[in-house]
Parts: structure tokens; sequence; C-alpha cells
């Protein structure tokens, strides 16, 4: 899926806007944010529409995700993204990864990948992320 010709203000645009709304399970939370950032730097089909507004708890979202056939979020990632990069040290700005720090999904900035968790943005280096997906 190819990027918008303007991603990198679109990019910034879905961060200030996580930054300024609350975490919200299944609405505003960490798999939410990094596939509706995927969405607005493609212009490509809203996965996230799968799950939005369809759990209110961290347990709720476990539910809904094994009904679609996702036993874990590296499942998710397979089935929604295809094959990861090589190695996440070769994420580029944008791209989706799968931390190993709890944060879950998460969108890369540069050194860094960018993501939600019920206290606000967190932030994990990219040597944390087990998985990458390009966008």
């Amino acid at each position: 899926m190819k990027r918008l010709e303007h991603w990198e203000r679109l990019l910034a645009e879905a961060i200030d806007t996580a930054r300024s709304k609350p975490f919200a399970w299944g609405l505003h939370d960490c798999p939410t944010f990094a596939f509706e950032t995927r969405t607005a730097l493609t212009g490509g089909e809203d996965v996230a529409a799968l799950w939005r507004g369809k759990y209110t708890t961290h347990l709720g979202g476990i539910r809904v995700m094994r009904r679609l056939g996702w036993p874990s979020l590296e499942a998710m990632g397979h089935a929604l993204l295809g094959v990861p990069r090589d190695t996440p040290l070769l994420a580029q700005r944008g791209d989706i990864v799968l931390t190993d720090t709890g944060l879950g999904f998460g969108v890369v900035i540069g050194a860094t990948a960018v993501g939600l968790a019920p206290d606000g943005l967190r932030f994990a280096a990219l040597t944390s992320c087990r998985l990458a997906w390009a966008v």
C-alpha cells in the first residue's frame, strides 16, 4: 500500500490527535491508534472498524481479538499487515511495530515508536520492538 504524498504531516497530526484524546479501550487504544494512523497515511481500508467500539476493557479487547481469529497481537499483525520486516531496526517512520514493552502496537517516529497506554502516549526504542511492518 502506498503512502499519501503528504504522509509526514498526517503522521504528526495523528500523534497530536492521540495526545489530546483520552485513552479509551476499543476507541482510542494501542491497536486502534496504530491502525487508524496507517489508514491516515495511506488512505487505505479502515481495519480498526473490525473492533472499534466493541470492547471497553483490556479483557474485552482480548475476547474480541480471539473472536476475530487472532490468538495474539502478533497473529493480529500478521493477519492484517502480512509478513513483517526482517528486523524491527529497519522500520521507517510511519511503520507499525509490536513492542516487547507491554505497549502493544505503535507507530515508528524515528529511533523510537509511539503508542497509547491508559496513561497516555508512551515511547519505546526500536530495539525493544519485536516485529515491524512496512506501511
